[in-house]
């Protein structure tokens, strides 16, 4: 997951629900099998979609509306090939009911086990942000936020268009069906950001320009062994005590494949 932009607006007491609007761009290899989302066999109250080679995922839901998204860390050259899975993260924290801060802080602990992650995790309650290159786990502040491959709220461009972008559609219209629209568009901006704009994270200009997209398209999206770029978006949308997910999948040339919607009443 390469791009997750998001609304919090926690609820006024401690033990209230909150509403969580959630609008991600995955961006992986077209050839890394995954499965589309859907409820899991062996985790009946997960909804995800899911990573065949590790088991994991990027970004799921749970019949109780609990959430966790993980993106990776941008850092060329620095990977462990025998580091667990950061999918993992994801999954784990929806399969259990530990608190969202209580995971986060023990995520915290343990982190030098992962390559470089983003980890957001919400209980119904409380949304926290983790992340193993930046600082303490953290709870997010109420507002609208931004997440691509450094830190929280780190100005990239595609993080600030895109924040301003959300923030304006759900000025224009409470209403989910158009919200969920103006956030499918807005995940598929394919404007590339002026050379100026770009952030140095080591790699090459040509590169920096391709990943500076809400939308990836690969260089050579025929080549089944070197096609990189956005593969799905996500709308989730949670309130006090519904569950809205919507999914679209994309070939690399970034026409959508299929799409699947599951809403579904929070369980207590």
């Amino acid at each position: 997951m390469c791009l997750i932009l998001f609304s919090y607006q926690p609820g006024i007491r401690s033990t209230d629900s909150g509403r969580l609007i959630i609008a991600a761009n995955r961006d992986e290899a077209f050839r890394r099998p995954t499965d589309p989302a859907g409820f899991w066999a062996d985790a009946p109250r997960v909804f995800a979609g899911r990573d065949r080679n590790h088991g994991g995922t990027w970004l799921g839901v749970t019949r109780q509306g609990r959430f966790a998204a993980l993106t990776n860390y941008r850092e060329p050259g620095v990977h462990d090939p025998a580091a667990p899975s950061r999918g993992a993260l994801v999954s784990d924290f929806l399969r259990t009911e530990i608190a969202a801060a209580d995971y986060c802080r023990l995520i915290a602990t343990r982190n030098g086990q992962w390559n470089g992650f983003n980890l957001l995790a919400y209980d119904g309650r409380e949304l926290w942000y983790a992340s193993n290159r930046g600082s303490h786990a953290q709870p997010v502040a109420p507002g609208v936020h931004g997440l691509s491959n450094h830190l929280l709220d780190t100005a990239w461009p595609k993080v600030l268009e895109g924040r301003d972008r959300l923030a304006r559609a759900l000025t224009a219209s409470d209403q989910a069906g158009t919200v969920r629209a103006a956030l499918f568009h807005l995940l598929d901006d394919r404007t590339i950001a002026a050379d100026a704009q770009l952030p140095a994270t080591g790699l090459p200009i040509e590169r920096e320009r391709l990943l500076s997209a809400a939308h990836i398209l690969p260089v050579q999206p025929d080549d089944p062994t070197s096609g990189y770029g956005t593969r799905c978006a996500t709308v989730v949308l949670i309130d006090s005590d519904t569950v809205d997910v919507t999914e679209r999948a994309f070939d690399a040339h970034g026409k959508v494949l299929a799409q699947s919607r599951a809403c579904w009443p929070i369980a207590s």
